[in-house]
């Protein structure tokens, strides 16, 4: 019998802003969008400004069906923004604005008992660049059952990181998410040498993590534990979006290992997923049948 599991994201929410237009972005949004098509009962947990931005933001996710019963709305900061642009092979980069609203996250009693029930979460680096927020996504995390899916997405933008905070996280997290860029950075953090794999073993073994997730782009990507290594192809799409490909990959990932897949099926499932996005306009465009684990 298929479970309704409970998953989050928690962190920055925010308008990704490009040259001609602005749309819905950060993590917790894309994650939980995705987790909820695939089939969770999915919440981002963040904050906006009571600003137009948040109330459109408010509007258009309702819209969509993303529950927001854990955005709250800080009358003091504005809603979060993100100025986004594309190198010439179509990556995008940010320029993310400081002191938004998702920079003073607050955990109240109603987010420490969605804790208590939390099958999974993923979380990122960014929004812990404030000390408020780092320490009510920490305490979220603590409040959570033993047992539960705690992905840590390393997600480094600007100069929004620092090896404490990531040491930390690692500390809390049972699963990590990387991409190649970001390896080398944690790699300056904590001594990690050899080839790729050698230092991914490293990371896992010095963390006692569960998983790791190292992606390559349109490379595919690597799933390490402690007794396997998994190497999985990009799906070949026509690309037009990569903006949301990764959420979209984590929540397959969650959502798969929630459901008991094995490794292998994991990893080419969340290759497929994102693939998917990749080849679609926007972050969180409607997944198809297929992509469904509750139907």
């Amino acid at each position: 019998m298929n479970k309704n599991f409970t998953v989050a994201g928690i962190g920055e929410l925010l308008w990704d802003v490009f040259p001609h237009r602005a749309r819905i972005g950060g993590a917790p949004a894309n994650f939980a969008w995705h987790c909820s098509q695939i089939g969770a009962k999915a919440y981002p947990i963040s904050s906006i400004g009571k600003d137009d931005f948040g109330h459109r933001m408010r509007t258009e996710l309702d819209k969509a069906g993303v529950d927001t019963s854990y955005i709250s709305t800080n009358e003091t900061y504005p809603t979060g923004q993100a100025k986004v642009t594309f190198d010439p092979v179509g990556k995008p980069n940010y320029e993310i604005v400081l002191n938004a609203a998702w920079d003073h996250l607050t955990l109240t009693p109603e987010l420490k008992q969605l804790a208590s029930k939390t099958d999974a979460i993923c979380f990122g680096s960014l929004a812990q660049r404030s000390p408020e927020s780092r320490a009510s996504i920490q305490d979220f995390l603590a409040a959570m059952p033993a047992d539960s899916l705690k992905i840590f997405d390393v997600n480094l933008r600007q100069a929004f990181h620092s090896k404490e905070v990531v040491e930390r996280s690692l500390q809390l997290a049972n699963i990590l998410k990387l991409s190649d860029e970001e390896l080398a950075v944690l790699a300056k953090y904590f001594g990690l040498t050899g080839n790729v794999n050698e230092q991914l073993q490293q990371l896992q073994t010095q963390f006692d993590l569960r998983l790791l997730i190292y992606t390559r782009g349109e490379h595919g990507s690597l799933l390490v534990s402690a007794e396997a290594i998994n190497d999985a192809p990009c799906h070949p799409v026509d690309m037009i979006d990569s903006v949301g490909a990764g959420d979209s990959f984590t929540a397959a990932i969650c959502m798969s290992l929630l459901h008991g897949l094995p490794l292998n099926q994991v990893n080419i499932f969340a290759n497929q997923v994102a693939s998917f996005v990749c080849s679609q306009v926007g972050a969180t465009p409607v997944l198809p049948d297929q992509f469904k684990l509750i139907k």
